[in-house]
């Protein structure tokens, strides 16, 4: 695969060991991500999922590929079925896939095929509180996040909750890969400020890739 496949080479930044941000990797394939999201949600709309202790996030979720990640008061859990519909998740589409392949060569991890994505909406005031990702069953394969729409403050830290995490700005068509020694880290994004983007309003999606089963 040619990792000239999304045009320009982005601009490399790296900010914890097994960490990089790629700037405006997924610009050049905006379009296409829009109306690959379309037509996700109007399969799977978005909802707002209840955590095990009983809490709706605020942030809004669905999901596309093999697997889908839920929430609910019996845990946290990847599953085939989505529960609001009782259907397979929709298929991941392939500009998904090349997108979160060839990034993940960017950062260094070769071989990456995810087969879930996690699609989330988020609106002012909205956040995501620091965490880390262990619901998946092969820790070498890292994490792709691609940011869309209005700006987010993301936290990356370290693998203790305590640890302070490091503040990036994300923009629109930014991606994030980590994996290696920071698959585990935690991480999260600040109360989402207000905002307009010409394409997704007053929302930032976020399609984070995964490698679950």
């Amino acid at each position: 695969m040619s990792l000239n496949l999304f045009g320009d080479q982005p601009r490399r930044e790296a900010l914890i060991p097994g960490a990089v941000l790629l700037r405006g990797m997924a610009l050049t394939r905006e379009s296409e991500l829009v109306s690959a999201i379309e037509q996700i949600v109007a399969f799977a709309p978005f909802r707002h999922m209840v955590t095990p202790g009983g809490f709706e996030m605020s942030v809004a979720m669905t999901n596309c590929g093999d697997l889908g990640w839920i929430t609910d008061k019996t845990g946290y859990r990847y599953d085939s079925i989505d529960p609001c519909s009782s259907n397979n998740w929709p298929p991941m589409p392939s500009v998904f896939l090349d997108l979160a392949r060839v990034s993940a060569m960017q950062a260094g991890f070769d071989e990456f095929v995810p087969d879930a994505c996690l699609i989330n909406r988020y609106a002012p005031g909205s956040r995501l509180t620091l965490h880390q990702d262990k619901n998946e069953r092969d820790f070498s394969q890292p994490i792709v996040s691609v940011s869309l729409g209005i700006p987010a403050e993301f936290l990356i830290g370290g693998m203790q909750r305590s640890d302070r995490p490091l503040r990036v700005r994300l923009l629109h068509g930014d991606v994030v890969v980590w994996g290696g020694p920071a698959r585990l880290v935690y991480h999260g994004i600040m109360p989402l400020a207000a905002g307009f983007h010409s394409l997704f309003g007053e929302y930032r999606i976020n399609l984070t890739l995964r490698k679950a089963a």
